[in-house]
């Protein structure tokens, strides 16, 4: 059995990481406190480089092997699409802004659903789907993406291959040239 991690193994661990970050931001609500920033930001990093490899690969491999799977990948693009659109407004706010607080909220209400969608319904559709060697397959493609998506949102990009294959790395060079040049991402 290979060493490698299958795919749902690598989403269900950035999920955890993802709402470990949920966890301490809760802490932090209502201060505006630097640190809440710095998390704010490493938080939609995170979400973003996973939702691009998710588009690039899982929902692709969702159409193809799972039943019903063009209407369950559309419906979890749309849900990716709807929290681009709320890190978007996150990134220019500043813990001391009225909305920032509520806007964090919101991101965390719309993660925490579509991670419990994941988990419950689609995992253990994909496992029920394909081979052991297809989901560690999978699994390897999804991490090397993430390592060269894009770490902004970028709401009016496009969310199915080919459009997000080809133009994923661009965005990604200038988001973390942007990223060396600001600092941010660093905690």
């Amino acid at each position: 059995m290979s060493a490698q991690q299958d795919v749902i193994d690598v989403l269900v661990t950035d999920h955890r990481e993802v709402e470990e970050m949920f966890a301490r931001l809760e802490l932090m609500e209502g201060r505006a406190v630097d640190e809440a920033k710095a998390l704010a930001e490493q938080v939609v990093i995170e979400l973003v480089r996973h939702s691009v490899a998710e588009e690039e690969y899982l929902y692709p491999a969702v159409r193809k092997h799972v039943p019903g799977g063009d209407e369950t990948a559309d419906h979890e693009i749309q849900e990716h699409a709807e929290a681009e659109e709320t890190m978007k407004r996150l990134e220019a706010l500043e813990p001391s802004d009225a909305e920032f607080w509520p806007t964090v909220d919101r991101l965390m209400v719309q993660i925490r659903h579509h991670l419990d969608e994941e988990e419950n319904d689609l995992f253990p559709r994909l496992r029920q789907a394909c081979s052991e060697e297809q989901l560690v397959e999978l699994g390897g493609k999804i991490q090397r993406a993430k390592k060269l998506a894009p770490t902004r949102p970028h709401p009016s990009a496009p969310d199915t291959p080919p459009g997000n294959k080809l133009l994923a790395p661009g965005t990604a060079l200038v988001d973390r040239m942007r990223d060396a040049l600001s600092g941010r991402g660093r905690s």
